[in-house]
């Protein structure tokens, strides 16, 4: 617990304000691919099938899981609200992501999604250690002692 302290503390004090702005579209692209999460369902349920975890999981169940992450932990990352815990909460989706399905792919094929989840991946990973900033509605102004 001691040291999530020292990383929240350290996150907090070396915040530039630009930063912020990466978190904002970072947002924004977990909201975009949780609605086209959502659009392309079947294709989902389809990669599900095949694989050994559908059996395991109910899919419907594992899929409307992901949207909703995708989605209130993207709005909630735009807005500044709970970063570091919808961070870390969309982490294990994007590396099952990234391990299981988009290394299944070519690297280099054309429209290769593997690029964009691996920044994805980095930024959530930032900004589980950055934390909200000054950006966000959760900020609190401190006066200068």
């Amino acid at each position: 617990m001691k040291l999530l302290t020292k990383i929240q503390q350290w996150g907090d004090q070396h915040h530039p304000k630009w930063v912020d702005y990466l978190r904002i579209v970072l947002g924004i692209v977990l909201i975009w691919k949780g609605i086209a999460f959502a659009l392309n369902l079947h294709a989902f349920t389809d990669l599900m099938e095949g694989s050994q975890l559908g059996a395991s999981v109910s899919i419907s169940l594992l899929a409307h899981v992901i949207i909703v992450l995708h989605l209130v932990g993207g709005i909630l990352i735009v807005l500044g609200s709970h970063t570091r815990l919808f961070c870390l909460l969309n982490l294990p989706i994007l590396l099952v992501s990234l391990v299981f399905v988009d290394l299944s792919q070519s690297i280099l094929s054309p429209y290769s999604q593997i690029w964009l989840a691996v920044i994805v991946f980095a930024g959530l990973i930032c900004f589980m250690i950055e934390g909200d900033g000054m950006l966000s509605i959760e900020h609190e102004e401190h006066p200068a002692a």
